[in-house]
């Protein structure tokens, strides 16, 4: 009979916060404060979360229903709970990094979205998981930009996710971490001291032969012949989106038309397209004009203009100005499935998640993440189960307890 430690940690966790400390525990100093980052003063990092806690739930006593319907779909995709993958960028936390959240998600039946600052490329992913989102930033010109469509379509990405809301806010008040531009001898003595301390994550990268990746090969140039040369570093990538002017709504509607004509099918059909970052009822109604199918009510994760409200807070205006006419989704701040039960009645189709997953990530590689998904699922189940529900399209608002003036409606657009 064999005898095992008790004492041994159970590699599963039981909460995200327990997937936060487990990561932070194993990740070296510097890799984990990229993945908390915030901007600012972290107004908005922490509203999105407490906006959450600040809604109450309403449960019934009895009449429960012993099954209860979780899936819906998205953008097409159907998906067996309303939690898909919030593209995020440069997942070398992992050296299986976006490749191992594909097959996660694929395992709990969910889509992945993959950032075009991703570590591994949309072949890769789309193998892992081919209900992939692809996710561009507008940087480089319409030529570039054309080019990086067609080659996600032809990778199989199953929709286009445009990530607009950035403004470049600087400076942290905890302090920015340092991030080599490329991991060289140079950098891997300076680091050194901080990586040593972090044995396990060490040698998970020790027996892949490799070391972190942090390059970009999404936004490798591509030949007229479709070939593809060196994909910049993150930082040659940052600098090309920097550089770029912005976007105006024309350009979103030409991003939009260009998707459809290039990834069009027999009879004519285009693949669907998201704009993620809306925050304002006008912006929603032009989104409409601009002929998206989706947006996501989303302010960065709080990695953008600090002082913007909690996206769950702006949800329930902009679901009622345009959710019968596209899908609305929510991202920012969602750490339990209760949160996504709440997201979902005051109007969101399905929620996005960053942090939460890649935590699970750092923590336990692929294993993680489906932990992750797993909270996720299983907290929502209990919200839908506890408020008497046979499935989550019946949770309206009067499921929750909302505190006078928690809705906030952003931006009243101009009379035409």
């Amino acid at each position: 009979m064999s005898w095992k430690n008790p004492w041994k940690q159970n590699p599963w966790f039981e909460s995200v916060a327990v997937a936060q400390e487990r990561a932070r525990k194993r990740l070296p100093k510097p890799v984990y404060a990229a993945l908390l980052a915030g901007s600012e003063r972290g107004q908005t990092i922490a509203d999105n979360q407490q906006a959450f806690a600040d809604l109450g739930l309403a449960p019934h006593v009895a009449g429960h229903h012993d099954k209860r319907e979780l899936s819906t779909t998205v953008l097409g995709q159907e998906i067996g709970f309303p939690v898909i993958i919030s593209p995020t960028g440069v997942q070398a936390v992992h050296p299986d990094g976006e490749v191992a959240v594909a097959r996660a998600a694929a395992a709990r039946g969910t889509v992945m979205g993959l950032s075009n600052f991703a570590s591994k490329s949309v072949e890769e992913v789309v193998e892992a998981n081919a209900a992939t989102f692809f996710q561009m930033y507008w940087t480089g010109d319409r030529d570039v930009m054309i080019r990086r469509m067609r080659r996600a379509h032809a990778a199989g990405a199953k929709a286009l996710i445009a990530t607009l809301d950035w403004s470049f806010s600087m400076g942290r008040d905890w302090g920015s971490p340092e991030i080599p531009e490329k991991v060289d001898l140079s950098a891997m003595l300076r680091f050194a001291p901080q990586v040593m301390s972090r044995g396990r994550w060490l040698a998970a990268y020790a027996r892949s032969g490799g070391i972190p990746d942090l390059t970009a090969p999404n936004l490798a140039p591509i030949a007229d012949d479709g070939s593809l040369g060196e994909p910049p570093t993150f930082f040659g990538a940052y600098y090309e989106w920097m550089t770029t002017p912005p976007p105006s709504w024309d350009d979103v509607a030409w991003m939009v038309r260009t998707w459809k004509e290039l990834s069009a099918d027999a009879s004519g059909a285009g693949k669907p397209f998201m704009l993620k970052g809306v925050c304002r009822v006008d912006d929603a109604l032009r989104s409409v004009d601009a002929g998206v199918d989706a947006i996501s009510v989303s302010n960065h994760g709080g990695n953008n203009l600090d002082g913007t409200p909690a996206t769950i807070r702006v949800l329930p205006p902009i679901a009622t100005a345009v959710g019968d006419q596209i899908e609305v989704l929510l991202d920012g701040g969602v750490r339990r499935g209760s949160d996504v039960a709440k997201a979902l009645a005051l109007g969101a189709r399905a929620v996005m998640v960053g942090r939460a997953y890649l935590w699970g990530l750092g923590a336990n590689g692929q294993a993680g993440v489906e932990n992750v998904l797993d909270i996720l699922r299983n907290g929502l189940d209990s919200a839908v189960l506890g408020m008497g529900k046979a499935s989550i399209h019946e949770l309206t608002p009067a499921d929750l307890v909302i505190p006078d003036g928690f809705e906030l409606a952003l931006g009243h657009r101009a009379a035409d």
